[in-house]
């Protein structure tokens, strides 16, 4: 069962007024207005509703803010000196003490990632500390040597029921093969901790039913394929459910039904995508009980109010549900909040301990989310605030879910947002193919780059190719070894849909993305040197034997067992955009961070050196201390700036306010 979170939203003083629409002839979006900091990330009540605590992010930190209702000043504050330190997550464990996690942005990462340690603190800020995990609570050390206690820690369950105890996974550091995981009791206040049990396999995660007991473990057999154990009860022995050496899918435990007689099991399907299956807990029999033709269930819905999934999401085009039993009363009040939000997409489940008052975010492709109060008794809900109220819908872009047949007949998914006002033909179009490749996927819902490219008055195409998740194993395992193959055809085939649809202007297309969508770009100009007008590469990679020997992916074994079944090491040069600059004919752009681990700065230094080599155009942009994706919010108002100024000089779009400094990025 996921961890029970506490919402309510802060002190609208603290973090400012509710949404309001802006004045139609208000001034156009720019650069700083899309890369603004939300004001707020997560937001969670106290047990009994004495206080409420968020995460704010403050430049290159995230402080955890506890307010008392009634006070407009914080009543308890976690911000660390070190800069470039973020509260992770946090967690009510009672009415007056909160645990959270502290990490930091770095290496081949954009969002700040957990030490491992867990860190506590009392509502008003007393008793504030580390309490366990990988850093030496004394010296402030990280302890990692294999006779040592420490390890990194997650939190697995708040146990509800009771005030000075959770349960938590804790991983033994092991410089060697990847270590057992375990279960701990641990206590909020000293950090102490028991144990309860350790997982069957190597790697594993747990799922807790709603009691709190550990019933599932999956994690990884010597072959470093998935398996999938569960047991009774705390006191039962693991029986094994799955084995991905066997079966050839992954199985895996999502949560339990309300009376924990049934378990929700997500599982791979050979050809197709995942289905959903109830698991009898008396009769260990499996029944598939949801499975869309296209996509892979993107999660489970829970009741209002309630603890328990009532049904499953997919998110074909925009978000559909499919309910346990649609009769129900938890169904029929889903669903009407759905019909009553007008077509947005509403997100429940966040409630009071007496499940009187549930936190609804409603979002939708020009809502970055809205916050509501909704009052299970009396079924109405009030606007509290807006995640970024200096946004008005009405001027943001739309996204239309589309469907297109590739040239070997599979159906595609992709999206096109369009500049607010616009008829949607004869556009200038950027095609924005996602990074990763496998696993990733775009979807329907607020995006910062298409609606900032939108409101200068681009058309933005972004591409599920195949290699992208959420479409069932079959789609992802189609692009291994496929760079520069099927996958860029892809790219290709919705880029020539847009041109048959109307939708754009076959002189005025451009491709970018960032990561992987770096590649994709350069590649793209490389194969169809004739179809686009320019291309930008963001932290890409562009030599494919460079990824063997440089950055992190090939330091662990996991990583070279990676590239060896997903790269391959035959035909790397004709994949490779550094090996084919002789067939690009348009102006590029290359941005980089030079402490990027993931796609290090030297995959653009080759791109640039290869180009210029060739004779041909391109503009280059390095900082020396980002990673993968700029976090400095002084650096992207200056990447973007020069991003659009690019797009305007070759399709023709609005030109950002401010002109960029030229040649100010270091090398």
């Amino acid at each position: 069962m996921s961890i029970k979170r506490w919402l309510l939203p802060l002190s609208l003083t603290l973090l400012g007024a509710p949404y309001a629409a802006q004045a139609a002839d208000a001034p156009q979006y720019e650069v700083a207005d899309f890369i603004r900091d939300d004001r707020f990330l997560s937001i969670r009540i106290s047990p009994k509703g004495t206080y409420a605590a968020a995460t704010v992010p403050r430049g290159d930190k995230t402080l955890l803010i506890v307010i008392k209702p009634g006070q407009q000043e914080p009543y308890g504050l976690v911000n660390f000196r070190e800069s470039n330190t973020h509260v992770v997550d946090f967690w009510w464990v009672n009415d007056e003490r909160i645990l959270f996690t502290v990490g930091e942005k770095a290496g081949g990462l954009e969002q700040p990632v957990s030490y491992g340690e867990i860190w506590g603190t009392n509502a008003d800020g007393s008793k504030q500390g580390l309490i366990a995990g990988a850093r030496n609570a004394a010296t402030g050390s990280r302890a990692r040597g294999s006779g040592s206690r420490q390890a990194s820690l997650q939190m697995l369950d708040t146990l509800q029921k009771e005030d000075d105890y959770v349960l938590v996974s804790t991983t033994p550091f092991n410089s060697g093969e990847i270590p057992y995981t375990s279960v701990e009791r641990m206590n909020v206040y000293s950090g102490t901790r028991q144990p309860v049990t350790r997982a069957p396999a190597r790697g594993a995660s747990f799922t807790t039913d709603q009691k709190g007991q550990i019933r599932f473990a999956e994690g990884l057999n010597r072959d470093y394929k998935s398996v999938l154990y569960y047991r009774e009860n705390d006191k039962a022995d693991w029986q094994l459910i799955n084995d991905e050496s066997v079966s050839d899918v992954i199985v895996r435990a999502l949560d339990f039904s309300a009376d924990d007689q049934y378990a929700y099991l997500q599982t791979q399907e050979k050809t197709g995508p995942d289905s959903i299956m109830e698991f009898d807990v008396a009769t260990k029999k499996m029944e598939r009980i949801a499975r869309d033709d296209l996509v892979d269930p993107a999660g489970l819905i829970y009741a209002i109010g309630k603890p328990h999934p009532i049904g499953v999401m997919f998110m074909d085009g925009k978000p559909r549900f499919e309910y346990f039993n649609e009769k129900s009363r938890d169904a029929q009040i889903h669903i009407s909040l759905q019909q009553g939000f007008g077509g947005e997409f509403v997100i429940g489940g966040s409630f009071t301990e007496d499940g009187k008052q549930a936190l609804l975010s409603s979002i939708s492709d020009r809502n970055p989310g809205e916050i509501f109060l909704y009052n299970t008794e009396t079924g109405k809900a009030s606007l509290l605030m807006s995640r970024a109220n200096w946004l008005d819908r009405k001027r943001l872009g739309e996204m239309r879910p589309i469907l297109f047949t590739s040239r070997d007949g599979r159906k595609m998914e992709a999206f096109l947002t369009l500049p607010p006002g616009s008829d949607g033909k004869k556009m200038p179009l950027i095609v924005n193919p996602h990074g990763g490749p496998f696993g990733p996927k775009d979807e329907w819902g607020y995006a910062l780059e298409p609606q900032l490219l939108a409101a200068h008055g681009y058309a933005v195409l972004q591409v599920n190719f195949r290699g992208s998740g959420g479409y069932g194993k079959e789609f992802t395992e189609s692009g291994y070894k496929q760079w520069g193959g099927t996958m860029q055809d892809d790219l290709t085939d919705a880029t020539q849909w847009a041109i048959r649809e109307g939708v754009a202007d076959p002189n005025r297309i451009c491709i970018y993305g960032a990561s992987y969508g770096g590649y994709a770009s350069l590649m793209g100009v490389a194969k169809e040197p004739d179809l686009y007008k320019c291309a930008v590469g963001y932290v890409g990679v562009y030599d494919l034997g460079m990824l063997w020997g440089q950055g992190d992916i090939s330091e662990s074994s996991y990583g070279k067992d990676f590239l060896s079944y997903a790269v391959g090491k035959e035909g790397l040069d004709a994949g490779s955009p550094t090996k084919q600059v002789a067939r690009i004919k348009v102006p590029v752009f290359l941005a980089a961070g030079g402490a990027d681990v993931r796609a290090p700065q030297e995959q653009s230094e080759a791109m640039e050196k290869a180009l210029k080599g060739a004779g041909k155009y391109v503009e280059s942009l390095y900082y020396p201390t980002e990673g993968h994706g700029f976090a400095k919010e002084e650096n992207n108002r200056e990447y973007y700036a020069r991003l659009l100024t690019f797009f305007h000089r070759y399709l023709g779009g609005r030109a950002p306010a401010v002109a960029p400094k030229t040649g100010s990025g270091k090398k």
